[in-house]
């Protein structure tokens, strides 16, 4: 095991979320000293992180605040050496209704966390970006290079916090790095994605599953190798300045990824179209797939669990706790 996480301190912004939950659970492993920066409700809940090993969580130091309250990402970064932002608003279709709100959290809160880290003079920021920032590919596989559409309010509003990124960079020389995943999934994901919407709607019992649009492609890479890519991209020199995508380079129609988890769950199901589902005509994202070779040659990383393990993995999960979803429902 490598000696680069001894000692380190780490923030994790959105800690609490899918893959922030996993990116802590891998940081404590290689025996980082994680602080979780985690939304303040008045209830306290550790949303996913309550699905790590009660001893794990025991090592974890919560920080409870708003990305948008400047003063809260003042404390959270203070002490610590590396940032992981993952903290954002990450539902497209939300993003339709309340677009505003999505300047206020990953415009403002990414600019507030860039101003705290600069003030405290971080080792490295890895910044949390998207492949929805591509839009449509306008050639396969997309490498970083593919000019930027912003095709609904929340891919514009990440297309502003990686550019803000960057000229902390260029302007403060912050040693930031941006991390472009493809459609990540697995183990804790919500029903607001894809996957667990059609897992979950067939362990419920339904015959008949509705989604929307069932022609778009995807590269969906799981959980454990996007957290890997922010690992790897943390412990490599010189990529200061840079951005790297991180998917699997295997496009698969919704279709056909609906006919590959009925044969790895056994089940027999019928599926509607619900228009409430289906984006503007404008604003969907026919076809993403990634050119990741860039992260591998420069960070020795290439996806270890393929998709079809990978969903068996989550299959099982999502059955087993199929009481934190709301299978009859659509989730925004």
């Amino acid at each position: 095991m490598s000696n680069f996480w001894n000692g380190k301190k780490v923030l994790v912004t959105g800690a609490g979320g899918f893959i922030g939950s996993h990116l802590v659970e891998e940081l404590i492993q290689k025996n980082a000293k994680v602080k979780s920066f985690v939304t303040y409700k008045s209830y306290e809940t550790q949303e996913n992180l309550q699905f790590l090993p009660p001893d794990m969580l025991k090592e974890i130091e919560i920080h409870r605040g708003d990305i948008t309250d400047i003063k809260s990402c003042v404390e959270a970064v203070k002490t610590c050496d590396i940032v992981f932002h993952l903290a954002a608003l990450v539902g497209i279709p939300y993003s339709y209704r309340s677009p505003l709100r999505y300047i206020d959290v990953n415009i403002k809160g990414t600019a507030h966390l860039l101003d705290a880290s600069l003030k405290e003079n971080i080792e490295k920021f890895i910044h949390t970006s998207t492949s929805e920032v591509y839009g449509t590919a306008q050639y396969i596989p997309i490498d970083e290079k593919h000019p930027l559409q912003p095709q609904s309010p929340y891919s514009a509003s990440k297309i502003a916090a990686d550019n803000f990124v960057l000229s902390y960079y260029y302007s403060f020389d912050l040693p930031v790095t941006i991390l472009r995943p493809f459609n990540t999934f697995g183990p804790r994901q919500s029903a607001r994605a894809i996957i667990p919407t059609i897992i979950s709607q067939m362990y419920s019992g339904k015959e008949n599953i509705t989604l929307g649009d069932l022609t778009p492609t995807r590269d969906f890479n799981f959980v454990k190798n996007t957290v890997d890519a922010f690992i790897k991209l943390a412990e490599t020199q010189k990529v200061e300045g840079e951005i790297f995508n991180a998917g699997s380079g295997r496009e698969i129609s919704i279709k056909d990824l609906i006919e590959l988890i009925i044969k790895i769950t056994g089940k027999k199901v019928k599926i509607s179209k619900d228009k409430n589902r289906l984006r503007p005509k404008h604003s969907e994202v026919k076809r993403l797939v990634a050119n990741a070779d860039k992260l591998k040659q420069r960070c020795n990383w290439a996806p270890k669990i393929t998709l079809e393990k990978g969903l068996e993995i989550t299959c099982k999960w999502i059955e087993k706790n199929i009481d934190c979803f709301e299978p009859f429902k659509y989730s925004i």
